[in-house]
């Protein structure tokens, strides 16, 4: 007679997936997720990247990347989501963003039975774990396996390639009302050191910490860089040009960042920071 090994209380099926969130929560499945809900435009980039976008089959306001995550059905935005929609597109796993998505809102879908696997890269590897960890819940191992090891070879490239660069001090504008900046703990200042920038508020507390205008005119960077309101908006670039006597200002080192390739952390990071390394090397070069 053979015996059957069944699954007993506690234990895991053997085509259950876990992972640990951003939380530090585990998050289990029964068996790979196939009706996925991002919750934020970050997180609906992560799981196409992780080769799970077939599975995606709701998305919220400014999910613009890749193309193909406009045609998925929107449930409301970041802040404030229709739970009812949400609901009735019967996911089997909610991703979302810890910052962005109110709180109480991913307990209520908790407490429904939904598994919510909360994400949030903080910094470049961030972004590599984060893309693995969901390819292990939609069991796309391969494909997001090859994801973060392109991404992490892109960007190890990069810093080898500027790893001898000399210095340039550099403030970076990622808001402008509140003027705001982020520190050397934040990903855009973990990419401006890559690249052998010098963030100037780097020593600061808080990831994203505000600042006063006159505070920016003391540091006096050799170069500003600015993401903007818009994928191609430089006003606020054109706002410290009104300060001839500041040094990125009189060399002309005031360079405009898409802020999709820059201030999300996912992996088009690599192209940002591609862009701000070219940026340094042209602020180099007019020294």
């Amino acid at each position: 007679m053979l015996g059957l090994a069944l699954p007993g209380p506690g234990e895991a099926r053997a085509d259950s997936r876990c992972a640990i969130d951003d939380r530090g929560r585990e998050v289990c499945l029964e068996q790979p997720a196939e009706r996925i809900a991002a919750l934020s435009p970050g997180a609906t980039e992560l799981l196409f990247a992780a080769g799970a976008g077939d599975r995606v089959v709701a998305v919220v306001a400014h999910s613009d990347y890749p193309p193909e995550a406009g045609e998925i059905p929107s449930v409301g935005n970041h802040a404030r989501l229709d739970l009812e929609a949400l609901l009735a597109l019967e996911p089997d796993l909610v991703v979302g963003w810890i910052t962005g998505n109110p709180v109480e809102q991913l307990e209520r879908l908790e407490r429904l039975g939904l598994p919510v696997f909360q994400l949030e890269p903080r910094d470049i590897a961030g972004v590599a774990g984060a893309m693995e960890r969901l390819a292990s819940l939609a069991g796309s191992e391969r494909e997001g396996r090859r994801a973060a090891l392109a991404f992490r070879e892109g960007m190890a490239e990069l810093a080898e390639r500027h790893a001898e660069a000399e210095p340039v001090s550099v403030f970076y504008q990622v808001w402008d009302s509140p003027l705001m900046t982020v520190n050397d703990a934040h990903w855009i200042g973990e990419v401006v050191r890559l690249c052998g920038g010098v963030n100037v508020f780097g020593d600061l507390d808080r990831l994203a910490p505000r600042i006063a205008e006159e505070a920016v005119l003391a540091a006096d960077p050799e170069v500003i860089l600015a993401g903007g309101m818009g994928e191609a908006n430089r006003e606020w670039l054109a706002h410290w040009s009104r300060y001839p006597e500041l040094t990125a200002v009189a060399a002309d080192n005031l360079f405009f960042v898409p802020p999709s390739l820059i201030q999300r952390p996912t992996p088009r990071l690599l192209e940002g920071a591609g862009l701000l390394c070219e940026a340094l090397e042209t602020a180099r070069g007019r020294r």
